[in-house]
């Protein structure tokens, strides 16, 4: 196995060989059999970053919108951070569900926020710890058969993928990224399974959190309608996409205004407290974030010199994070989710000496000082500033590339809806 994977790292796959290992996949496990739903089934990827915790959002807005979210996420590892070990910074909240128990709980409310089992795509389970070690995790198609083979046995009527894109992600070019975008675009296809990708942000943390329960806070207080500008128009983007596809809007403007009305009615929150509570964790943490927990030490970053902030590189941010104790450089590596850093400036705020620029939560004073170091990296201050990358500059489908427009329009559905909307 670890011959195929250098070989197809080193001289890369055909369209057919990615669908042949792409079905192998799926085959190896069993498939979420949701079949019998009236409801649209829409899952959401992103090939992550730091600061990204739009999943937390976006699950419980969509699915309090009528549409079945079966979310599947993934673990943090290098200088990304992972949508299970944010969750499991909520008390008691189990990640490890099998596909039985998914299935009851989106019979009885329309989503549930899961990780990868042995049932699912097992043979991706294991290609994937290999790959880690053999150090071929960045080869396009064999990412693209890892996400896919475990989207599309979930048993999808629709799929949006949120593809990074900067310094920040784990491929940084254009380029790489429509590439990959259109081949599981291509996959979904195969597989009657529609699929819209946005090319978004990272080349800088999104949002201001990063940090497994700082993220959390920042989810929950998005989900009462307080989140980051920035955080919120990413997420309206790819939940209009997910409520077009699962036929519960008929345009991205419809289905924005919908999901401004699921914040601040509370319906969205609601959910989030219900998905909580099923899955054996704290539902109190929606109303009184300060049960999260909560880190010993907390320390003021301040800025070395007077100019404008060129840049936040997010890997220093998300390296910083490991440094505290917050992510892991090995899967078995266990994770501090009170520490992180909160980020208060942004690329092109003019700032002077000794302004906040971010806050470090820490276990200990080793810790305060590696964020310091970590932060020292990660904030470029110079006499002026390139303007940052759109927060979402394209988007994908079968039909072809389009620019992203910066405010909400309105667009029909460009694919056949499969179901009625609950």
């Amino acid at each position: 196995m670890a011959a195929f994977l250098m070989a197809a790292f080193i001289r890369g796959l055909d369209r057919d060989e990615v669908g042949a290992l792409t079905r192998t996949m799926i085959d190896s496990g069993r498939r979420l059999d949701l079949a019998h739903m009236t409801a649209g089934r829409i899952d959401k990827h992103s090939t992550g970053g730091v600061g990204d915790k739009v999943s937390l959002v976006l699950a419980p807005l969509v699915a309090s919108l009528g549409v079945v979210v079966p979310m599947m996420s993934g673990r943090g590892l290098g200088h990304t951070g992972g949508t299970l070990d944010k969750l499991e910074s909520i008390a008691g909240f189990q990640t490890k569900l099998s596909l039985d128990s998914a299935r009851r709980q989106l019979d009885e409310f329309g989503c549930a926020l899961i990780g990868q089992s042995e049932e699912i795509a097992p043979m991706d389970r294991r290609m994937y710890a290999l790959r880690d070690a053999t150090c071929t995790v960045e080869s396009i198609p064999l990412i693209a058969a890892s996400i896919m083979s475990k989207k599309l046995a979930e048993g999808l009527t629709g799929l949006v993928l949120d593809i990074k894109r900067g310094s920040g992600a784990f491929l940084p070019e254009l380029e790489r990224g429509l590439e990959l975008a259109k081949l599981m675009i291509d996959l979904g296809a195969e597989h009657g399974c529609p699929v819209v990708a946005l090319i978004t942000a990272m080349d800088r943390p999104l949002g201001r959190a990063c940090g497994n329960a700082l993220e959390v806070e920042e989810a929950i207080h998005a989900l009462r309608g307080e989140g980051p500008p920035d955080l919120m128009q990413v997420t309206y983007a790819l939940g209009a996409e997910m409520l077009v596809l699962a036929g519960a809007a008929p345009n991205t403007d419809t289905a924005r205004r919908k999901m401004e009305v699921a914040i601040s009615s509370g319906r969205a929150a609601e959910m989030f407290q219900r998905i909580i509570a099923a899955q054996g964790g704290d539902p109190a943490v929606v109303e009184d974030p300060s049960r999260l927990p909560q880190a010993r030490e907390v320390e003021i970053f301040s800025a070395p010199r007077a100019g404008v902030i060129a840049r936040v590189e997010p890997r220093a941010v998300g390296r910083g994070i490991i440094a505290l104790g917050g992510g892991r450089t090995r899967m078995e590596d266990r994770v501090d989710p009170s520490v992180g850093f909160v980020i208060r400036a942004r690329p092109g705020d003019v700032v002077r000496v000794g302004e906040p620029l971010a806050t470090i939560f820490a276990r200990d004073e080793a810790g305060i000082a590696a964020g310091m170091a970590s932060l020292a990296e990660a904030f470029v201050i110079s006499e002026e500033a390139e303007p940052p990358l759109p927060l979402v500059s394209h988007r994908v489908t079968r039909t072809g590339v389009e620019p992203y427009e910066a405010e909400p329009w309105v667009r029909t559905a460009e694919f056949p809806v499969f179901v009625e909307p609950r």
